[in-house]
């Protein structure tokens, strides 16, 4: 019948639909979408909406950074949760679960202007965007590995600088008609709404013995510089880099705008912190593949500072390349760290990760509570 005829063209068509795209691509579009929603809105969509908040609840810059602290020691805590007391089976579960909680004490910023309230909810805030982060990634990853294409890995990270993009639009185009509780609202929503695609589209935990995979060669530290010095140059550096780096992730919009000349640009900088860290990681890795990990990572510390300084000279071409270097380089220096500690000592990387990730979270909460004492 002419019913069945189209059911089969319909079946036929779906199947080729499915065979258009390679089987790598929904899965890391899934990671990306969640790490725009963790990230970029559950994490860092405070920090464009900070000015506003600051202005109606009164917050003086010592309570703002210890807000963000709040945040980043969930962040600590949910990281290390993640990394050892998920099973395997339970990740996209709790990727799930985590996702939900982005949504939930996203909308819940809106509700209240009470101090004590918003600690809580950012802490929480900051558990559940770890989860998303820390468990999709891996997923993802792993997948990327099985089918051949780690060489696509940076592209997962340009979820941050995607949901950052997002926050900084929200903000600079229904700021002045929803006001700052609204934003949080709809910022919310859209948070919402990748939850379904990236529980449809993330890959399943695969079993440990299920595919040997190859490891990459591994570079030998240089002679001369013993593993152990190399290590604490290391962790020293990103721990100072957690301190140094948060400060500006999380008061860059609120120094723009309380420059005089600059006040309502802000949002438009921190959109271009945005596009700068979408490409990041996949030029970071290029060039420390090219000249040395450790020789890229430098290079990355001095534009970065460079990056922080520039504000200070005034004028909005300053601050907009201060946004194109520090959105440039501080998801190039994570990725560049943690894959310098893989070549330093590739028989325990897993374990120096873990340590450099907990030094730079504890760098984190120190970072904005410290610069918002010496605003004060």
């Amino acid at each position: 019948s002419g019913a069945m005829r189209a059911a089969v063209r319909l079946t036929t068509a779906a199947r080729r639909g499915r065979r258009a795209y390679p089987p790598y691509l929904l899965p890391l579009l899934g990671g990306i979408l969640a790490l725009a929603a963790a990230m970029g809105i559950g994490r860092f969509a405070y920090t464009p909406l900070l000015p506003a908040m600051q202005q109606a609840a009164g917050l003086d810059p010592t309570q703002a950074g210890l807000l963000a602290a709040a945040n980043y020691a969930g962040y600590l805590v949910g990281a290390l949760l993640a990394a050892v007391a998920v099973p395997v089976s339970a990740r996209i579960h709790v990727v799930l679960v985590s996702a939900v909680g982005v949504a939930v004490t996203t909308a819940l910023m809106a509700a209240t202007t009470n101090l004590a309230a918003w600690s809580v909810v950012r802490f929480i805030a900051g558990l559940a965007s770890a989860g998303v982060l820390v468990l999709a990634t891996g997923l993802v990853l792993d997948d990327l590995r099985h089918q051949g294409r780690a060489s696509l890995s940076g592209w997962l990270f340009s979820g941050i600088g995607l949901g950052i993009v997002v926050s900084g639009l929200v903000v600079r185009l229904t700021g002045d008609l929803l006001g700052w509780r609204g934003d949080w609202f709809l910022l919310a929503l859209l948070a919402t709404a990748a939850i379904y695609p990236c529980w449809r589209w993330l890959p399943r935990a695969r079993r440990a013995n299920a595919l040997p995979t190859s490891s990459p060669p591994v570079l030998a530290p240089a002679r001369g510089h013993p593993v152990p010095i190399a290590h604490v140059l290391l962790f020293a550096a990103y721990f100072l880099e957690g301190i140094g780096y948060i400060v500006t992730g999380t008061f860059l919009v609120a120094i723009v705008d309380g420059t005089p000349g600059l006040r309502g640009i802000g949002a438009d900088v921190w959109i271009v912190v945005g596009l700068a860290v979408i490409p990041s990681v996949v030029l970071w890795s290029a060039l420390g593949g090219h000249m040395g990990y450790a020789r890229a990572l430098a290079a990355a510390y001095v534009l970065q500072a460079v990056g922080i300084v520039l504000p200070i000279v005034g004028g909005a071409a300053a601050a907009f390349s201060a946004a194109v270097l520090f959105g440039g380089t501080f998801a190039g220096i994570t990725a560049l760290t943690l894959t310098l500690a893989g070549h330093l000592a590739p028989s325990r990387s897993a374990q120096l990760i873990g340590m450099l990730t907990a030094v730079f979270g504890v760098g984190q909460m120190i970072g904005p509570v410290l610069g918002g004492v010496i605003a004060d």
